[in-house]
């Protein structure tokens, strides 16, 4: 592994943290269990199905989207930083008896060097956030991609109702997710997530928004992304 990792120690502290908490449907995880299910029907529309598609999930966390693409006959690699989360991912793929992902602790710069252009599709959501050099990512993810292939990012925008959501109401009021899980200047604008993505051959097909409703607990798609976005880009042939 490279000396210079695109790391943030004390966000591996965090997930580090809770870890134990990844697949407790209740705990610090839920919205995420609540987001999955609208996240890879999604991925699954825009790929035309995953089913025996060679796919990379970048800062799969304890592998709950990893898992269920999975379930839907990908092969899929997960690779994250945080070494608690990936034995947790491990231990439930496991239990699961989910034998088509495998997970590896190593950073996403280096990895799509050793295994470049190798992937139909690689997934990184809720992720770039939470990292010091997101641009140093979705180069990452490019390169990991063939030529041909499909990628895709989520994250939040940064606005005044993002702000507003994300961080006063989904942490401080409703409680949602942790205190201190996102910090407003590490928000990404969709325009520059896109000429970031352009520079490194991947072009841009769809945007969409990821809407929660309180009431219900329930996330929906819907086109405003003023708050939490899907981004899905093609991999240009070269």
């Amino acid at each position: 592994m490279s000396e210079n990792t695109n790391v943030d120690s004390n966000e591996i502290d965090k997930f580090n943290s809770i870890a134990a908490s990844w697949w407790d449907m209740e705990g610090s995880f839920k919205p995420l269990h609540k987001l999955n299910p609208v996240r890879v029907s999604y991925i699954q529309q825009m790929a035309g199905s995953v089913a025996h598609k060679e796919l990379l999930d970048i800062g799969c966390g304890g592998g709950i989207l990893a898992e269920s693409l999975a379930k839907l006959s990908a092969n899929v690699v997960g690779i994250d930083l945080a070494q608690d989360s990936l034995d947790v991912a491990k231990l439930h793929a496991l239990e699961a008896g989910v034998k088509n992902v495998r997970y590896q602790n190593i950073n996403a710069e280096d990895f799509s060097q050793q295994h470049y252009q190798q992937f139909d599709i690689v997934t990184c959501m809720e992720m770039l956030e939470h990292v010091p050099d997101p641009e140093s990512i979705i180069c990452a993810a490019a390169n990991a991609c063939k030529p041909g292939g499909r990628v895709f990012f989520s994250t939040l925008n940064k606005t005044a109702i993002s702000y507003l959501l994300a961080i006063v109401g989904a942490e401080k009021v409703l409680k949602l997710v942790p205190n201190g899980t996102h910090e407003f200047e590490k928000f990404i604008k969709p325009a520059q997530l896109i000429q970031w993505a352009e520079r490194y051959g991947l072009k841009i097909r769809d945007a969409i928004g990821l809407h929660y409703n309180p009431l219900n607990e329930q996330f929906t798609l819907k086109p405003n992304i003023d708050v939490n976005y899907i981004l899905y880009f093609e991999k240009l042939d070269q």
